[in-house]
């Protein structure tokens, strides 16, 4: 383990390596799968609600399931008593948020992390959410998401005191939204934003098109200090998410075909005000299709609200409903508890470690991580 990785870890003493971390989907990351994944040993993040005032429900029911988990002779070493820290973290979009309630969230709740992402004023509107919520309540860890490396170069720009504790690089591979136009495959960008901030003893966890051990152990390779799933814990049985929407999950694979970045699902649903700098990736269906093929968006808008009447029939191939997701898609065959997934992603994530060193071994090659 790295010395980065070991510092990120005593942070969060229930983690264990490698550290994995539930991103925070908007609505569909409840308590119930951000509980899940750190009692498995991992951290879990609730993400954004409709309103920011969700979140102080969202952060209650967490703290209810934390204090079961305390309570039971079974699980009670996974989170000591003692800790005053909620062991999950929240999730904020800064454009559309309410920093004022969030910051009074996070003061009453103390969750170990804050999460923030995609501001529409650049980097001092997040050194004033970090500010606001330092001030709050000290002990809540600042990470902020990016996907390129100006943003990264941005970061050594502040004084330290304004400096996130950490960084989640998101490849362009990720679902959800992304960069709309200069983003790139997690493979180039990590590297050259870990090489960019060498310096700032900044952990960064690495996201974007990981979804099983494989590329847990590929970012740890990389330099990472962790590894961050969104996309497959979609298809947990904790996930706030419709069946319709999880089946597509399952069934849709080859994700450069079957996804791709566009602001249609946006619309159709209503949601403007994104920054320009951010489009989602989704499934395609009918309604992309049927964009591309010219048809009127007031058209497409008037399918799209029939099909929501449809129930869980509004998505698949022939539906017409967002189904937001990463190109991880293929990789994702079944739906399960989000503890049995971190612990097998960590087993596999270290027998493929194991393997990368026996074989340096037999070359006389040390690629100790």
């Amino acid at each position: 383990m790295s010395q980065m990785a070991s510092k990120l870890l005593s942070r969060y003493p229930w983690a264990t390596f490698p550290f994995i971390v539930s991103a925070p989907m908007r609505v569909m990351s409840g308590p119930a799968l951000a509980v899940a994944v750190s009692r498995a040993g991992g951290l879990g993040f609730i993400g954004p609600g409709v309103k920011t005032q969700d979140t102080a429900g969202d952060l209650e029911e967490a703290s209810k399931l934390i204090n079961k988990t305390r309570i039971s002779s079974s699980l009670r070493n996974a989170f000591p008593s003692t800790d005053s820290l909620l062991p999950v973290g929240i999730g904020f979009q800064v454009w559309a948020d309410d920093v004022n309630v969030a910051v009074a969230n996070i003061e009453k709740f103390k969750p170990c992390a804050a999460w923030l992402y995609a501001p529409r004023k650049g980097p001092e509107e997040l050194e004033d959410w970090s500010r606001r919520i330092r001030r709050a309540f000290p002990e809540t860890q600042i990470w902020i998401q990016i996907g390129t490396l100006g943003e990264a170069k941005q970061f050594l720009k502040s004084s330290e005191k304004d400096r996130p504790d950490v960084v989640v690089v998101q490849g362009a591979e990720s679902g959800g939204h992304g960069r709309a136009k200069d983003g790139m495959g997690l493979m180039s960008l990590f590297p050259e934003v870990a090489d960019a901030m060498a310096g700032s003893q900044i952990p960064l966890l690495a996201a974007g098109g990981i979804a099983d051990g494989r590329g847990v152990a590929a970012a740890l390779c990389l330099g990472a200090s962790g590894a961050v799933m969104g996309t497959r814990f979609l298809a947990t049985n904790e996930a706030r998410i419709n069946r319709g929407y999880q089946n597509e999950i399952l069934r849709a694979s080859d994700g450069a075909v079957s996804t791709t970045r566009t602001l249609l699902y946006n619309h159709l649903r209503g949601t403007y005000g994104w920054p320009a700098e951010y489009s989602p990736r989704t499934i395609i269906n009918k309604s992309y299709i049927e964009q591309q093929a010219g048809v009127p968006f007031e058209e497409l808008k008037t399918r799209h609200d029939e099909a929501l009447k449809l129930g869980d029939s509004g998505w698949g191939p022939e539906g017409r409903l967002a189904t937001y997701a990463g190109a991880s898609v293929g990789l994702i065959r079944e739906v399960r508890d989000a503890g049995e997934i971190v612990r097998e992603v960590r087993k596999k994530a270290l027998e493929k470690i194991r393997s990368l060193n026996k074989d340096a071994e037999e070359a006389d090659v040390d690629v100790t991580i």
